[in-house]
């Protein structure tokens, strides 16, 4: 029985090439894509390298008290982008931040409304449930090869890898948000004539919003996770220098690059989160 299922294996690996094949005869549309995809990273880098290092850092602290009105963490933002722009990493730390920045709003532009379509209809979500655990857990490399071929090295496959890794975090937490909300609060407003439009932006997202957050903020940190692996298919970025000083065996430009990316996970989790004081607002 063993053998005759092994003399009868089903051709998977045959069947995903034939439509990558069927997809490269497409190829202009994915160097179109590929090439927008590379002008928009590289113009968010390029603008972002205009400003001087010392007045990004104070922008970036400023930003910091404004949300969340902590005096300490705006000095650990400035510490910590001070301690990397004294590392020499900062053009790569900006060229990571781009790459993040587009990644997670690709993810979140696309992740909150399936979120929202998927709490409205469970079916839906029953079949997208499997979906998104493969996404999480299918190893990276292996759609890692398919988008090098299609869109070849560079910026484009490392964020579209990002994305399909990063995308199951808002669409989960998204819908964990909206079906979570209390059916007395729907039937209130519903009572006072609220459309299910109305319905969805004045009752359902405000009181999903602090879990909607979450999953943002997930996601950007998903998206940081894969800075090395992008780095590997030719996206520019911190993971450049940790790829280099793992087949040089550089033990100092290792341990120096993976702080600059500690750092900037670090920064990132603590600004973008939603603030305290705005989430029991929002209740």
């Amino acid at each position: 029985m063993e053998q005759w299922l092994v003399d009868h294996k089903l051709p998977l690996g045959e069947w995903v090439k034939q439509v990558i094949d069927v997809l490269q005869n497409h190829s202009r549309l994915f160097d179109s894509i590929s090439d927008f995809i590379t002008f928009m990273v590289d113009g968010m880098t390029a603008l972002i390298m205009l400003v001087p290092p010392l007045v990004f850092i104070l922008a970036a602290a400023v930003l910091t008290w404004l949300l969340h009105r902590s005096i300490w963490l705006s000095v650990f933002v400035v510490a910590a982008l001070l301690l990397i722009v004294n590392l020499g990493y900062w053009e790569a730390t900006v060229q990571t931040i781009s790459l993040i920045g587009y990644s997670a709003l690709v993810s979140v532009a696309i992740g909150v409304p399936i979120g929202i379509m998927a709490a409205h209809r469970p079916w839906l979500y029953a079949g997208l449930r499997p979906v998104l655990d493969m996404m999480q857990t299918l190893p990276t490399f292996v759609y890692l090869i398919p988008t090098i071929v299609l869109f070849g090295i560079g910026a484009a496959p490392g964020l579209i890898s990002t994305v399909i890794f990063a995308i199951p975090a808002p669409i989960r937490l998204t819908y964990l948000g909206i079906a979570s909300v209390p059916p007395s609060l729907k039937e209130a407003g519903q009572a006072f004539g609220a459309t299910r439009g109305q319905l969805l932006r004045k009752v359902e997202i405000p009181y999903a919003l602090p879990t909607i957050m979450a999953g943002v903020t997930q996601c950007i940190m998903l998206c940081l996770s894969m800075v090395v692996i992008a780095a590997l298919v030719g996206a520019d970025g911190l993971g450049k220098p940790v790829v280099r000083a793992l087949g040089n065996v550089n033990i100092p430009m290792g341990f120096e690059s993976g702080l600059a990316i500690v750092l900037v996970a670090i920064v990132l989790d603590r600004v973008c989160k939603w603030p305290e004081r705005r989430l029991k607002g929002s209740r």
